[in-house]
């Protein structure tokens, strides 16, 4: 059985709020420690560290870290018609979405040759993510290597656990995945280890550091992501999946069972709430779930998640209280299922994804609907946003002053520069106007 929590009658205040959100016990914070050796491991001993790493936590230690190109080249040859014609279309789908998220650069002109100029600069090379633990992920190949493409990265280096199935290689889907995109530099590894190795570099194997790490994991990959955040930049540290649903008595219980099912499949730890102003729409909405389960080989994983503290049927006073609890618990995805979606999806403003209408499941986001499914988790939605083209890239500020638009500013910089009691900073620009 689902928890309940029931916030009808008022709502408590947001810091109660907050403290009520149903979270799952080992978060991120409890897998830092275990994470910080792990990465310190890979960046004093390199090479060797990722070998120990992959025979204790992978599928064993790979004969090559790095995948050949021709392996790669036949995973992809290997694929079925059914399998290459989806991922050529998700590729397809995503990268039209992606486009559409490169900002334009604008140039504001302050006064008559007085100009700052913003623009957009892809980052040098780029490490990214892919989990392979307990399922194979090519959509997420798909959702990394994408809007880094499209956003003009040239260099980019792809990371995925060995396989024990696959005798400590990558499994095949993943590489097949990274050859439709013409990705050739991927390497075995997986966990803290692979985040340590992407940051640092590893010489021993030609890995050279990159300037960002994208991709979702497992709580100790998003703690290994805290960690090496000031050395590379991070896209968010993505733990454990989690989905939230806003319904009323107007939704279709079966169908908010089977999304709330959908998400609790990825991980033991993995939250699905049910947000919803009626206790009977509750009730169908627990009875619809066993008969669901029960047919599914991952039914012992999804009932763990379900049963979790992460996880609850909570109950509210009307929609704009279920938008509120919404917003205080940030979820990666959010599905509105209501008599009047818009008007519920005008109150929401922390959401990774949101997934209006009852056509538009969160399964469809995790594939092909043409969003990227690497989103914020654990409420970080409520500060973060999910990965994008513009992830990939740096804003700068380019300025341009003539002389006589330097001298229209120069008396208010001295009197600035005079009071901050910087003097240099007003004469090195006076040492310019005096001339």
């Amino acid at each position: 059985m689902m928890q309940r929590i029931d916030l009808r009658g008022g709502l408590p205040a947001r810091a109660e709020l907050l403290r009520l959100m149903p979270r799952a016990v080992g978060d991120v914070s409890h897998a830092v420690d275990a994470a910080r050796e792990l990465v310190e491991d890979v960046r004093h001993r390199g090479a060797d560290a990722l070998h120990d790493q992959a025979e204790r936590f992978d599928g064993g230690a790979p004969a090559n870290v790095r995948v050949p190109v021709a392996e790669i080249a036949a995973a992809v040859a290997g694929l079925t018609p059914e399998l290459r014609e989806a991922l050529d279309e998700a590729i397809r789908r995503v990268r039209a979405a992606s486009a559409a998220q490169v900002p334009a650069g604008s140039v504001t002109t302050l006064a008559d040759g007085a100009e700052v100029h913003q623009r957009w600069q892809p980052m040098r090379r780029v490490g990214l993510y892919v989990p392979g633990g307990k399922a194979v992920y090519p959509s997420s190949v798909v959702m990394n290597v994408v809007p880094a493409q499209v956003a003009g990265v040239r260099s980019i280096a792809l990371v995925s656990p060995p396989q024990r199935d696959h005798g400590g290689a990558v499994h095949p889907t993943i590489l097949a995945a990274a050859g439709l995109l013409g990705i050739d530099e991927v390497y075995a590894m997986g966990g803290a280890g692979a985040v340590g190795a992407l940051a640092y570099g590893v010489a021993e194997i030609d890995l050279e550091p990159v300037d960002l790490v994208t991709g979702p994991g497992n709580n100790y990959v998003a703690a290994a992501k805290r960690l090496v955040r000031g050395v590379v930049g991070i896209d968010a540290e993505a733990g454990a999946t989690e989905i939230l649903v806003i319904a009323d008595e107007t939704a279709d219980p079966g169908f908010v069972a089977a999304d709330l099912i959908s998400q609790a499949e990825h991980d033991e730890q993995a939250g699905s709430v049910l947000v919803t102003t009626s206790a009977t729409f509750a009730d169908a909405v627990e009875a619809a779930i066993p008969e669901r389960t029960a047919v599914l080989g991952t039914a012992a994983r999804l009932q763990t998640a379900l049963d979790g503290p992460q996880s609850a049927i909570v109950l509210v006073d009307s929609l704009t209280d279920a938008a509120t609890v919404s917003n205080a618990y940030g979820p990666e995805h959010l599905e509105i299922q209501t008599a009047d979606d818009d008007a519920v999806l005008a109150d929401i403003d922390a959401a990774g994804a949101v997934f209006v209408g009852p056509s538009t499941p969160v399964s469809l986001g995790d594939y092909l609907a043409g969003s990227n499914h690497v989103l914020p988790t654990g409420g970080q939605a409520r500060f973060g946003s999910g990965l994008s083209a513009s992830t990939f890239m740096r804003p700068q500020q380019v300025i341009r002053y003539s002389a006589s638009a330097l001298d229209g500013v120069a008396a208010h910089i001295v009197a600035l520069s005079t009071e901050e009691q910087l003097p240099a900073h007003g004469a090195a620009v006076t040492e310019r106007t005096n001339r």
